[in-house]
């Protein structure tokens, strides 16, 4: 017997092995990761919560926050949970669940921050909402937003404030690192108007 079909047949064991090893090792794309908040990150509409009761996994559910600010949880129905943090709202689902399950134990996790947005239009690549975990910076917004045009007049972008106030923004001082302190932090619900 030659030696070349022994040895192709000694390959294709040794590659199906390795294949099989690495689809075992990767995460499944679908994986969802819970999105970590700081203590005082208030829950807002569209943020997806895991809730889970200890020892009762009939009570344990997802609920996406709707637009009247509330949430649906087992056994206690609509939960107010917009403008809430997670240890408030973990708090209020407990001593609600409290009176039908005495020593219930809920744990309130962000599955995914979706409220945290900000509106980015005009002359960028992508203009639209841009959804941000953490700090967004202006530039940050503007790189998530595909980038300015060349059309863009880069020394007169408008930041517009949720509570009315407005913010002048020029992209040429601060990628040449001057007047730096333009490049604030957004908060939810901010407006960049770029002409």
């Amino acid at each position: 017997m030659s030696r070349a079909p022994l040895f192709f047949a000694a390959l294709v064991v040794v590659l199906s092995g390795c294949t099989g090893i690495s689809q075992e090792t990767q995460a499944p794309l679908d994986t969802v990761v819970a999105a970590p908040v700081n203590e005082d990150y208030l829950i807002g509409t569209e943020d997806i919560l895991h809730i889970s009761v200890w020892k009762d996994e009939t009570l344990t559910t997802d609920a996406m926050v709707r637009s009247d600010g509330k949430i649906s949880v087992p056994l206690i129905n609509d939960v107010p949970a917009s403008g809430l943090t997670v240890l408030q709202l973990k708090y209020d689902i407990t001593s609600r669940l409290k009176e039908y399950i005495p020593g219930a134990e809920v744990t309130v996790v962000v599955k995914e921050m979706r409220s945290n947005k900000v509106y980015i239009q005009g002359e960028v690549n992508k203009p639209g909402p841009q959804v941000f975990n953490g700090d967004l910076t202006v530039i940050q917004a503007l790189s998530l937003a595909g980038g300015l045009t060349p059309y863009a007049k880069r020394s007169s972008i408008t930041i517009l404030r949720a509570d009315g106030s407005q913010l002048q923004f020029n992209y040429n001082d601060v990628v040449r690192g001057r007047r730096l302190e333009q490049n604030v932090v957004l908060q939810r619900g901010d407006t960049l108007i770029v002409p």
